[in-house]
């Protein structure tokens, strides 16, 4: 992830927080617990609740320094509340092939395809970044198709 580039909206920074404070509080402390556990068993050269234990610490421990770096090198965006044009925050409403489909327009740190959270460096957030409802907006998609849709409402 380039340092550069990383945009969180207000609800983003908050929810790496809070995932933040969880690891490094209730995570850590649950992890710990188990090698303690584990190292009771005895040889903790064959022991796989121990291995296990320490590669879930591991990747505990990557996740808070990923979270950290994040916060510490994100800019956090917040939409305008009376803009008219589609801006990172803003909720999307288009009509493709037929059908409506909503995004929110995120940064990249933040994204989540699953919630219809989109960032706005993917080639449907970044086709969208600056149109206004109404605004025909056409974009090829990660399958090299082309993908035609309008912009029925913006909300932010």
């Amino acid at each position: 992830m380039a340092s550069e580039n990383l945009i969180l909206t207000p609800e983003g920074r908050a929810k790496l927080e809070d995932e933040l404070h969880y690891l490094e509080t209730e995570k850590r402390a649950e992890i710990g617990e188990r090698i303690k556990v584990a190292r009771e068993f005895g040889d903790i050269s064959e022991n796989s609740e121990y291995d296990d234990a320490k590669n879930e610490q591991g990747m505990v421990e990557a996740r808070i320094s990923e979270i950290n770096h994040i916060l510490s090198e994100a800019t956090v965006v917040d939409a305008p509340k009376r803009s008219n044009k589609v801006n990172i925050g803003s909720t999307v409403h288009v009509s493709l092939n037929g059908s409506e489909r909503v995004f929110t327009i995120v940064g990249a740190a933040e994204a989540s395809v699953a919630d219809g959270r989109i960032s706005n460096e993917s080639p449907v957030g970044s086709a969208l970044i600056g149109r206004k409802k109404g605004d025909s907006v056409t974009t090829v998609g990660p399958t090299g198709r082309e993908i035609v849709m309008e912009i029925v409402k913006i909300e932010h």
